[in-house]
């Protein structure tokens, strides 16, 4: 081995410690690749491999152009080593060469409404989701908050803003579905509602629509100008 060979580095700055602490930004080549490889072999640690693979490799760039059986030559890498890595590799050429799914964009109830109806709309028990969307109204995720009983299902505006904020949504769509098959609303529904539209207004993530689906049809407050 070279005398300038890199020593193990000490526990508090082993590379998964180091990311814990500081951040995949802070993290050098060696330490990414010393994570992927997982363990050293005798007297080598996984952060000492990782220096002889990007020498031998010349480089980051190197590696992504390394075969499994090139991989399993270098010292201390066996088959799985080596598989993480080429995963690795792949996985980031992925990300660079297929475009990421277009979310959907919900700019009326009846789209909002064609996206949710497959998916909760004939569920035999009554639960009760909210809808994170962006400035544009796309799609960030949708969250189940409670799931009820046969007819009856509890939503407080706390838990439903909970997750909008912590999800960064700029507005949100509530749904619930009625498992009568019959989406009209209960005065249940409404006053629930209104509550939901003032606790968005004082957090600042507006409600935009209240939808209650049932098996193929549903009803919408904005549609009928309550929102």
């Amino acid at each position: 081995m070279a005398e300038n060979f890199p020593d193990s580095p000490s526990t508090s700055e082993r590379p998964r410690e180091k990311l814990e602490r500081l951040g995949l930004v802070a993290m050098t080549d060696a330490e990414l690749v010393a994570i992927v490889l997982g363990h050293g072999m005798a007297g080598w640690s996984a952060h000492q491999l990782a220096h002889l693979l990007l020498e031998q490799a010349a480089g980051i760039h190197g590696v992504t152009r390394m075969t499994r059986d090139q991989l399993c030559q270098m010292p201390g890498i066996g088959t799985a080593q080596a598989s993480r890595v080429l995963a690795s590799v792949e996985l980031g050429r992925r990300t660079l060469t297929q475009r990421p799914t277009e979310r959907p964009q919900f700019l009326t109830p009846r789209v909002a409404a064609g996206h949710l109806l497959p998916k909760y709309g004939a569920h035999p028990v009554e639960r009760f989701g909210v809808v994170l969307l962006d400035t544009k109204h796309r799609l960030l995720r949708t969250h189940i908050v409670t799931e009820g009983t046969i007819d009856s299902s509890l939503a407080h505006p706390r838990e439903v803003f909970r997750v909008a904020v912590g999800g960064g949504a700029a507005c949100v769509m509530v749904f619930h579905n009625h498992p009568s098959g019959d989406p009209t609303p209960s005065r249940a529904d409404h006053a629930l509602t209104h509550r939901l539209v003032r606790a968005g207004a004082i957090v600042g993530v507006p409600l935009v629509d209240h939808l209650v689906l049932a098996d193929g049809v549903y009803w919408s407050f904005q549609e009928n100008h309550l929102i």
